[in-house]
């Protein structure tokens, strides 16, 4: 079965919130979607380790409570919280930073699960710079590949393909798309416009590799 990815974009719910991490000020993204899966098989292909490059990226460690794990050619980091199958959280280390990634599941139904991630970062250079949409149109790629691995019967996506994918103009439509959600988001969860849109523009246009605006700095 194939699926939509424009529509794929209308089934994330986008949030940014603020927080405070480790006594300083921070910002949550959470993004929440539903899948046709029960809890337990959605808990798997999250946080097993033959299930996760399916969708997602290669991925070593020990992947169990206090283990390490590493993501290919992304971030790693350690396991801090492992209740299965509701509730993962873990460091999320890239670029000798530091943010937090939790994933919390839970049933609709018998048959449909709901999704939600919560990445929380300390209001730094980058995060002023880029905004929500850093982390957040990412992250819906990495929702629509794992919705992808689910319509597909469990096969695994092609990472080829989607890098492909990610270059076309279709690809780029959908990053655009997914930034002006994060863009208003951002609005919602408080930011001034202006600085929104410019923090979107700036992120749209690393993941699309065309020009920013000028405006955008």
């Amino acid at each position: 079965m194939t699926i939509d990815p424009m529509d794929q974009l209308g089934l994330v719910t986008r949030e940014v919130r603020d927080q405070e991490r480790q006594g300083r000020p921070a910002r949550v993204v959470v993004a929440s979607r539903e899948y046709d899966t029960e809890i337990e098989d959605l808990w798997e292909a999250i946080t097993s380790a033959e299930r996760i490059p399916r969708w997602f990226l290669p991925i070593t460690g020990e992947l169990r409570l206090g283990g390490r794990y590493q993501l290919e050619g992304n971030a790693g980091g350690e396991i801090r919280t492992c209740v299965p199958p509701r509730q993962l959280a873990v460091t999320w280390e890239f670029g000798g930073g530091v943010t937090w990634l939790e994933v919390t599941l839970s049933p609709v139904d018998s048959a449909r699960t709901r999704l939600e991630l919560r990445h929380t970062a300390h209001i730094e250079d980058h995060w002023k710079k880029f905004g929500p949409g850093a982390v957040g149109i990412g992250w819906e790629l990495g929702l629509y590949g794992l919705a992808q691995y689910f319509a597909g019967g469990g096969a695994a996506v092609d990472r080829a393909e989607a890098m492909a994918w990610m270059g076309s103009e279709a690809g780029k439509a959908f990053i655009r798309r997914s930034s002006d959600g994060w863009c208003e988001a951002a609005i919602a969860g408080g930011d001034a416009p202006d600085v929104a849109r410019a923090q979107a523009a700036r992120t749209t246009a690393a993941y699309t590799g065309e020009p920013a605006p000028a405006d955008a700095g």
